[in-house]
C-alpha cells in the first residue's frame, strides 16, 4: 500500500468515527418502516366504479400501478390478475391486495399503499345559482351540504336563494329535503346540515322577488328579504312619489290553488314571494 492510499484510508476511518451512530447503516435503511400518514377521513371513503387509484408496494417499484376501477368494481393487477376493490375502504383495499400478493408467494410481507386520484363513482350534482354548477366528487365520507356547496363555488350573492332543495334516495326510497341555510348556522342547527349521499341533486333556486308598480320612486322587481314588510319594500324602492298615497294599497297574491287574490295589507304586514304591490295615486 502506497502512502497516498494509506492517507485516504486513515481519513475515511477518522470521518466514520466522528459521525458515530448519526448515520444509519445500509441494513437499517433497508429495514426501516415506511411512514404512515394520518388517514381518519380517507379510511371512511369507499371505492366505487369509475374511480382511478394509484398503487405502490414498498421496495417494489415494478409493482407500482395507476388504474381505473371497472363497472364491476375490479382492477387488473400484475401477478395476481383481477381483484375486486369496489365498495371497500382504502385500508380494506390495501389489505386485500397485500393478502393476494402474499398468498401467491410473490412478496413475503407486502406493504401496499393506495390512493384515489380521481373520484367518479361518488359524486353529487349541484345545480342552479352557485359559482360552479356541475358534478362534485364526494371524496371524503360524511360530506355535508355546506361542504358540497362550498366546493361548487358557494351560492351567488347576486341571485341565489338561501333555501336549498336536496333530492335523492335514502334506504331505497325517494328523498326530498328543503334546507333553510341560515338555520344551519344558528345555535343547534348542525342537524340541518345534512349528509350528502352519492347521486344526490342539490338545487339552489333564484332568490324570491316581489314587484312594485304605481306611485313609487323605483317601480319594478325587488328582492324579497327574509321577513320583509310592506313599508320595508316601499323604502327599498325609494319610497312613494309626491302623488302616491299609502291608503288603499293593494297586493295581488297567488293562492296555493292558483287563484290570484287581491289583498289590502297594512304597512307592517309581511310580503310573500311573487307578491305584486300597487301604490295608488292620491286624489287630493
Amino acid at each position: 500500500m502506497n502512502a497516498r492510499s494509506l492517507l485516504l484510508r486513515l481519513v475515511g476511518c477518522a470521518l466514520m468515527a466522528s459521525l458515530g451512530s448519526g448515520w444509519p447503516t445500509l441494513a437499517a435503511a433497508q429495514t426501516a418502516e415506511p411512514p404512515v400518514a394520518a388517514r381518519a377521513d380517507v379510511d371512511l371513503y369507499r371505492i366505487g366504479a369509475g374511480d382511478s387509484v394509484r398503487i405502490s408496494v414498498y421496495q417494489s417499484p415494478d409493482l407500482a400501478l395507476e388504474t381505473r376501477v371497472t363497472e364491476a368494481g375490479v382492477i387488473s393487477y400484475p401477478l395476481i390478475g383481477t381483484l375486486r376493490i369496489g365498495g371497500l375502504t382504502i385500508s380494506e383495499a390495501e389489505a386485500a391486495l397485500a393478502a393476494a400478493l402474499k398468498k401467491g408467494d410473490f412478496i413475503k410481507n407486502p406493504q401496499v399503499s393506495m390512493m384515489v386520484t380521481q373520484v367518479r363513482a361518488n359524486q353529487a350534482n349541484v345545480l342552479g345559482q352557485v359559482g360552479k354548477p356541475g358534478r362534485i366528487p364526494l371524496d371524503v365520507a360524511g360530506m355535508r351540504l355546506t361542504d358540497v356547496i362550498a366546493l361548487a363555488g358557494g351560492i351567488t350573492a347576486s341571485a341565489g336563494s338561501d333555501t336549498v332543495v336536496v333530492t335523492g334516495t335514502r334506504n331505497g326510497q325517494p328523498f326530498r329535503r328543503e334546507v333553510d341555510l341560515p338555520k344551519v348556522f344558528a345555535p343547534g342547527g348542525r342537524g340541518e346540515d345534512i349528509v350528502i349521499q352519492p347521486n344526490d341533486v342539490i338545487w339552489v333556486d333564484r332568490y324570491p322577488v316581489i314587484y312594485l308598480y304605481g306611485e313609487v320612486q323605483k317601480p319594478g322587481q325587488l328582492r324579497l328579504e327574509r321577513g320583509m314588510t310592506v313599508v320595508q319594500a316601499l323604502a327599498s324602492a325609494g319610497g312613494l312619489t309626491q302623488r302616491g298615497t299609502p291608503r288603499g294599497l293593494r297586493v295581488s297574491r297567488r293562492a296555493p290553488n292558483g287563484q290570484v287574490q287581491s289583498l289590502e295589507l297594512s304597512m307592517d304586514d309581511a310580503l310573500q314571494s311573487g307578491d305584486v304591490v300597487f301604490v295608488r295615486e292620491s286624489l287630493f
